[in-house]
Order: structure tokens, then C-alpha cells, then sequence
């Protein structure tokens, strides 16, 4: 391993795809432990809705960065950049091999690359009115300008995320450039990691989207509609109102729909950011692509992964 790399092992894939049972198996083969990458779980109180694991699916294997963020704090990408680092750290010291885990391409990407968020670019006035902008227009018309201006950012941003939206806006509108070019800017420091990553997928989209559909069935038998009303409820939920299976479920709270027509909302929006991770993550060619739907079982998946963990450089590194 190179200078003084810390290794790191990535799991990347789209929501439903399966990530968590292969870290938690993952972090069992090679005494590891399990990062979080995804920017819902990290918030308090979010755990249907954003698929924590349970204990059940963490097998043993200690999971960090789930559940440990107030909902009513501003958390930025830098902040969550600052906090993995010094947990994957922690877990190095100790031996252990850190798995990061989840689908939030732009966290994974904040690491793998060492994305440096110096000196960016804010302006207070600028974001205020940029937020009553969208409060008067709405977060659709503040999306169609994004994607006007910036299509790159536009491609992987949820139309529901208007904290990303308005600060792609924001950057633009500060220094005249697009957001996506200044991500590909701050792409110059070197990774501080030995990086192995295994991506899930499939060939067939249908079967991806039946596990979406699946899951969205089984959060609502776990109490989805009841945890979202309480985050409905709570004045200081803030933007993570806004996340997918929360914001669906408004319009039925209001009175305004049918729970039926909000949860058919949800597996589209689900669906919707299944293709958008795909979108990003096939980018990366670094990515050890395993395509589910061509394997028979989850032991043949776990072969897979030792294979392609053998021929990385991350078990060159003399864990306690």
C-alpha cells in the first residue's frame, strides 16, 4: 500500500439493491466495520423511511454515522466529509477494516476523491432570497432553472432536494460558474485512501424496481405512514421533510389525497433515485460492477467480492 494510506472498501449501489447485508457480511469476513454513507440515515429519527438497518441486519458488526445527527441541524456534505474521516480513522487504528456503505454518491465521492470544500463559495443574502424565491415559485421552478444552467448537476439532484438545488443555484449565481465544474476542481488533492469498490446492480431494471416496490410495501407494514406523520408534526424536521417518503406522504395528511395515491408516489420517486445513483455511479470507473440478477445465491455474491477484494491492494495492511 502507498505512503500511508488508510484501505477502504466500498459498497456503492442503487436504494433496494442490497448493501447493507453485503457490508454487515463483508464486515464479518474481514473483521470490519461499516460506515454509512447515505444522508438520511445520519439524521435522528429517520428510520423506516431511510431504511436503517437493524440490529438484526447489522449482524454484530458495529454500523457509524446512522442515527446521529439532530434533524433540525444543517448538515452539509463537508460536515458529514469531516466526521466519516475521523471515524475511518478511528477504525483503522484499531485494526479493523473500514466498509463504507450506502448510496449517496456525492458522500462517497467527498472521501474517495478527497473532495476539499475550502473556501467555498456562500453568500447569505444571495441563499435568503434564493429560498423565498423558491418559497413564492416553488421547488419545481427552482429545479427547471438548475437544469437549465447546470444539466450536469441537474442529472443526479433530486428535484426534491431544494437545500441541494438552491445551493447549486447559489454557487452559479455567486462565482458565474456551474456547480458540476466546481466539484470537478476540488477533484486535485489525492485520495487519502486505498480504495477497493464493488457496485451493485442489475441487467434488468424491472427486477430493481419490483425490490423498490417491495420495500415501500414493507416500510408501510413496519409504521412508514405513522414515523412520517410524526416528522410531519415536528416544526423542527426542517428540510429533511423533503426526502423521499416523507414529502409524498403530505398531501394525505393535509387531507388533500388518498394514502394509496401517496405511497404509488413514493415507489416513482424511489424509482426516479434509483436511476439518478445509477446515473453517478457509473461514472466511476473504479467501480467492481456485480450485476445481481445473474447470480443464484447471496453465497456466490460473497465470492464475488473476495475475489475482486484479493486482487486490491486494501489486505496489504497488517490489521491487529
Amino acid at each position: 500500500m502507498s505512503g500511508n494510506k488508510l484501505p477502504l472498501l466500498v459498497i456503492a449501489g442503487p436504494t433496494a439493491s442490497g448493501k447493507t447485508a453485503l457490508g454487515a457480511a463483508l464486515g464479518a469476513e474481514y473483521g470490519g466495520e461499516v460506515v454509512s454513507a447515505d444522508s438520511m440515515q445520519i439524521y435522528k429519527g429517520l428510520d423506516i423511511a431511510s431504511a436503517k438497518p437493524t440490529d438484526e441486519e447489522m449482524n454484530g458488526i458495529p454500523h457509524h454515522l446512522i442515527g446521529c445527527v439532530d434533524m433540525d441541524r444543517s448538515f452539509s456534505v463537508a460536515d458529514y466529509k469531516e466526521m466519516a474521516e475521523k471515524t475511518i480513522a478511528d477504525i483503522a487504528s484499531r485494526g479493523k477494516l473500514p466498509i463504507l456503505v450506502g448510496g449517496t454518491g456525492l458522500y462517497i465521492n467527498s472521501l474517495a476523491d478527497n473532495i476539499s470544500f475550502d473556501g467555498a463559495e456562500t453568500d447569505g443574502s444571495v441563499r435568503k432570497r434564493l429560498y423565498a424565491e423558491a418559497e413564492a415559485v416553488g421547488a419545481e421552478e427552482m429545479y427547471r432553472r438548475l437544469s437549465e444552467i447546470d444539466p450536469e448537476t441537474a442529472e443526479w439532484v433530486s428535484p426534491n432536494n431544494l437545500v441541494r438545488v438552491l445551493r447549486a443555484l447559489e454557487v452559479y449565481e455567486i462565482t458565474g460558474k456551474k456547480f458540476s465544474d466546481h466539484r470537478i476542481e476540488n477533484r486535485k488533492n489525492e485520495s487519502l485512501y486505498e480504495l477497493c469498490m464493488i457496485g451493485l446492480n442489475f441487467r434488468d431494471r424491472k427486477k430493481l424496481y419490483d425490490r423498490i416496490d417491495l420495500r415501500v410495501s414493507k416500510m408501510v407494514e413496519n409504521g412508514l405512514v405513522e414515523e412520517c406523520r410524526a416528522v410531519y408534526e415536528n416544526e423542527k424536521a426542517g428540510t429533511v421533510c423533503q426526502a423521499i417518503g416523507y414529502k409524498e406522504l403530505i398531501p394525505y395528511f393535509r387531507g388533500e389525497s388518498d394514502l394509496e395515491q401517496c405511497l404509488d408516489k413514493i415507489r416513482q420517486s424511489s424509482r426516479r433515485y434509483a436511476k439518478r445513483q445509477l446515473t453517478w455511479f457509473r461514472r466511476d470507473e473504479r467501480i467492481n460492477w456485480i450485476y445481481l440478477d445473474e447470480i443464484n445465491n447471496f453465497d456466490e455474491i460473497i465470492e464475488i467480492c473476495k475475489k475482486i477484494v484479493a486482487k486490491s491492494k486494501i489486505l496489504c495492511y497488517n490489521r491487529m
